[in-house]
């Protein structure tokens, strides 16, 4: 069923760790959410009640929260709404989010990383990691 060979040998590996099992629900996850860039639980319920009417949102929850001890996914706290980011496949990026439509634009910019670090190089700290997030109006919403 699915493609992403990498990302299910790291989700096995991590349940094995745990003692939970690799079963068809959480393939059936993985697949649908390793196709987005940033979900909600409820979105991801919305897309996969159609495949599987017995999949219950608290799997999906559970599920996601899993992806995210796996190293797959990021929990993003945007706004109101948890949105799980897929970072399998990407380095750092930063985030611009529109306050009235939540659109969200991942971006990378070496200045400003390099502007944080002289930041905190002059106040003694060592950063071992950080979250940017911009919020304010795309185009659309300031029309």
């Amino acid at each position: 069923m699915s493609k992403h060979v990498k990302e299910m040998g790291v989700l096995k590996e991590h349940l094995g760790k745990h003692q939970l099992k690799f079963t068809r629900q959480r393939e059936l996850i993985l697949d649908a959410f390793l196709k987005q860039e940033h979900i909600t639980a409820e979105e991801m319920y919305h897309q996969l009640a159609r495949k599987d009417p017995h999949l219950g949102l608290a799997t999906i929850y559970r599920t996601l929260n899993l992806f995210c001890e796996a190293g797959l996914a990021q929990a993003r706290h945007f706004g109101t709404q948890t949105q799980y980011d897929n970072i399998s496949h990407k380095g750092h990026h930063d985030h611009l989010i529109c306050t009235g439509c939540g659109k969200i634009v991942e971006f990378e910019n070496c200045d400003i990383e390099r502007l944080q670090e002289e930041v905190a190089s002059r106040n003694g700290f060592t950063i071992q990691t950080h979250r940017l997030e911009l919020y304010g109006l795309c185009s659309r919403c300031r029309q």
